[in-house]
């Protein structure tokens, strides 16, 4: 069920969205009320419109929202953490990360992630 809602979710909110709803609420279940503001703690986490979206396809109902640890660790370091910095960001050993890479078929190369900003130079 976790692998399912995580796709959808991400299909949902994009990987960034999905990425900033794990880091805040990953492991707890929560509830997506039927009416969101921008004060509220879901909107406030992965920002308004991304939390309408939410609301309007999974409200009013409770979601167990993923750990996502895999994904959010191929995140990270294609952003270029360090692997202690992505243990402390997934709340796990530096051990455990490695050994998860490692499992991967393709792990990303550390800085991957494409630029946002042109070079000046």
């Amino acid at each position: 069920m976790s692998e399912r809602l995580a796709t959808e979710l991400t299909k949902l909110l994009g990987e960034r969205g999905f990425i900033a709803l794990a880091e805040a609420f990953g492991g707890r279940r929560l509830y997506v009320p039927t009416k969101v503001d921008s004060d509220g703690e879901i909107a406030k986490a992965i920002g308004l419109d991304a939390a309408r979206l939410l609301s309007r396809r999974k409200s009013p109902d409770y979601l167990r929202v993923p750990l996502a640890r895999e994904v959010r660790a191929r995140h990270y370091r294609a952003a270029g953490f360090s692997n202690g910095a992505i243990a402390t960001k997934l709340g796990m050993t530096e051990t455990g990360v490695n050994h998860m890479f490692a499992r991967m078929d393709s792990p990303p190369v550390k800085g991957s992630e494409p630029e946002r900003q042109f070079s000046l130079f």
